[in-house]
């Protein structure tokens, strides 16, 4: 089997979307012929977007036994949708929340309909595959495959002295505090502001609270001109651009007097840095909110805080819930519901030997169901069962149709 992989988020680009597009093409690289079409960084995405037409008619003539196409995201598929005139090979596609929720009427209406025109679209959770259901995707076409984390993570150490290191940087004694950490940009579903205005307070004193990840740059700027804009483009416009739209509100809690060091937006850390400052803590906490037209497609660092041995508490929402297993590698708890949350994170910190054998189970449930070669492993079955489809098409000259009626749930560790 030849697979012809098409994608523009890959490293040296650093994010969820482009490391799990790298796991997956030299996953699937070690047992099968893999072509990839990658974006480098280096010339104008629009340019390379619009060429990917030729591109891949040349590909193909040169390698003339690729048997299935994947597309990493919903922009891969509405961009390389042409390719359908070129080529009867099945086209699947990877969809991760937004690409799918995205509230815009004229994306749902033209874009939507596009990526129903594919052979098969492969959901990161089943929250999202139940988003393409809803939205009329034909259940023989969806497919469920959950992403993995690196489970080297489980092997890296607490740095000695790195406690002494934090404390500095914080500027406070760290002596009978217990941390609770979040990482994440400042968008809105991430529920960050809302986790400091509304469950904090609540918390004893002796909890404080790290936020990790990139501030929204110039969002002054961005709220003037959005206050110019009507509500629903300005949301929308957030939303495409990945915004960091509650930066103001993280900004404000911060300075209330209640909050005054316990609560710290620590900014953009080196990757081992955040790796030691996740090792450092108590309790790793995921407080989505629901956000209209948005949606948390997986949730892949409350695996790597589980990896890093950290218990998890996340919010029971979207597709966190196929990430997250209640009383398995974490703990879920409803959203935005203060009163629920304040009490479970203080029975989880009352027990300090309980919290441990909770983070161990976390790192060895998380370990054995989420490493990338489970996630590679089911993307290589249903690349061969297209493939096998797409032989039998060609050696009869007949249509043949997938037997999917309960949309494969090709799930990680079930």
């Amino acid at each position: 089997m030849e697979v012809l992989f098409i994608t523009h988020k890959y490293p040296p680009s650093i994010g969820g979307m482009e490391k799990q597009s790298y796991e997956l093409i030299n996953g699937v690289a070690k047992s099968h012929t893999v072509h990839s079409i990658v974006y480098d960084n280096k010339t104008s995405r629009v340019k390379f977007l619009l060429s990917l037409k030729s591109k891949v008619k040349k590909i193909l003539e040169e390698n003339p036994d690729i048997s299935v196409i994947h597309l990493n995201d919903g922009l891969m598929a509405f961009f390389a949708y042409p390719i359908k005139k070129i080529t009867d090979k099945p086209i699947l596609v990877t969809l991760h929340g937004l690409d799918i929720v995205f509230p815009n009427k004229l994306f749902q209406k033209v874009v939507i309909k596009r990526f129903k025109k594919l052979d098969g679209v492969i959901a990161v959770s089943r929250a999202t595959a139940d988003e393409c259901l809803q939205r009329g995707f034909s259940r023989d076409k969806v497919f469920v495959v959950r992403n993995g984390v690196d489970t080297s993570l489980s092997k890296i150490y607490e740095k000695i002295g790195f406690r002494s290191e934090l404390e500095k940087k914080l500027g406070i004694s760290l002596n009978g505090k217990k941390i609770l950490v979040s990482i994440g940009r400042s968008v809105r579903r991430k529920g960050f502001s809302w986790f400091l205005s509304n469950v904090m307070p609540r918390l004893d004193k002796s909890v404080i609270y790290l936020i990790i990840g990139p501030p929204q740059k110039h969002i002054k700027k961005i709220e003037f001109i959005f206050k110019l804009l009507p509500d629903a483009f300005a949301h929308e416009l957030s939303l495409l651009f990945g915004l960091g739209m509650d930066e103001s509100d993280i900004q404000r809690a911060l300075k209330k007097k209640e909050l005054a060091n316990r609560a710290f937006y620590m900014g953009k850390l080196p990757f081992e840095e955040m790796i030691q400052v996740l090792k450092a803590s108590d309790l790793f906490v995921m407080p989505n909110i629901k956000v209209r037209g948005d949606a948390e497609g997986f949730g892949l660092v409350a695996l790597e805080a589980a990896i890093c041995g950290v218990p998890v508490l996340a919010s029971s929402l979207e597709g966190i819930t196929c990430a997250v297993i209640d009383g398995m590698n974490g703990f879920l708890a409803p959203p935005e519901n203060e009163i629920a949350w304040v009490e479970k994170i203080d029975t989880l910190l009352a027990d300090r030997i309980s919290l441990k054998k909770s983070g161990d189970l976390a790192q060895r449930y998380t370990v054995k169901n989420y490493a990338w070669e489970k996630m590679v492993d089911g993307y290589i079955e249903i690349f061969e069962n297209f493939h096998r489809e797409y032989c039998k098409v060609k050696a009869k000259g007949e249509p043949s149709f997938l037997n999917n009626s309960n949309y494969t749930e090709a799930l990680v560790g079930q």
